[in-house]
């Protein structure tokens, strides 16, 4: 797998990246969507860089321009709920995709410490030959995003595939890694070092699914 982590080159992202970890102005549930959405523009920009582009002519009211356009054949998937503000900002510069969505959460059985991926809710168009872009801001354990591209494959074989997240423990980096082909590319924002007990990223920013959206009675 192709890994681009944008953290690596200082820019403007990390003005994005610090408020979303910030524990005092993560509270602005608001400003918490809008700094996610931010972020998947960025990425989406970014990832625009590594898409198919065919030449086009434009005709103006003046004369005729040549450009190059990317061709539009993309699929965006984002996981629920937590996805919702990422696909946002993907969708702000994809806007002609076409969208799936999936609902993929963490079941614990006996142990707390210990889950299994359920995935329940899923609307996809095909994506036979086109382009995948699967979004999840918090790449933990990489399972929710094996899982979900499991549950697509009955919806034909994408020709490309872009893993978008915005933050992801080595570990779950390295999961990912060995369960998709070395050809997949995986955009993110910042790599931490650590999973706690409990699966979540360490410093990482909290549930983001809870800050963007309010808290759950399910655990």
């Amino acid at each position: 797998m192709q890994i681009h982590n944008l953290s690596e080159t200082p820019s403007i992202l990390n003005t994005f990246m610090s408020e979303l970890r910030d524990k005092t102005i993560q509270k602005d549930s608001m400003r918490f969507r809008r700094n996610i959405e931010r972020i998947g523009e960025i990425m989406s920009y970014e990832l625009s860089k590594s898409l198919q582009f065919n030449a086009t002519t434009i005709e103006t009211p003046l004369g005729n321009s040549e450009t190059v356009l990317h061709k539009k054949d993309i699929v965006l998937c984002s996981i629920l709920r937590a996805g919702v503000p990422l696909h946002n900002g993907l969708l702000n510069y994809f806007d002609a995709a076409e969208n799936a969505f999936i609902s993929a959460y963490r079941h614990h059985k006996h142990d707390p410490e210990s889950f299994e991926i359920i995935v329940e809710y899923l609307a996809c168009p095909s994506l036979e030959g086109k382009t995948l872009i699967l979004a999840d801001p918090m790449l933990a354990t990489g399972q929710s995003m094996v899982a979900t591209f499991e549950a697509l494959k009955p919806f034909g074989t994408p020709k490309d595939i872009h893993l978008v997240s915005i933050i992801g423990a080595q570990e779950g980096v390295d999961y990912v890694s060995s369960a998709f082909d070395a050809d997949v590319k995986l955009w993110i924002a910042a790599i931490d070092e650590n999973l706690n007990e409990k699966g979540y990223i360490i410093p990482g920013l909290g549930d983001a699914g809870d800050l963007a959206f309010g808290n759950k009675l399910q655990q």
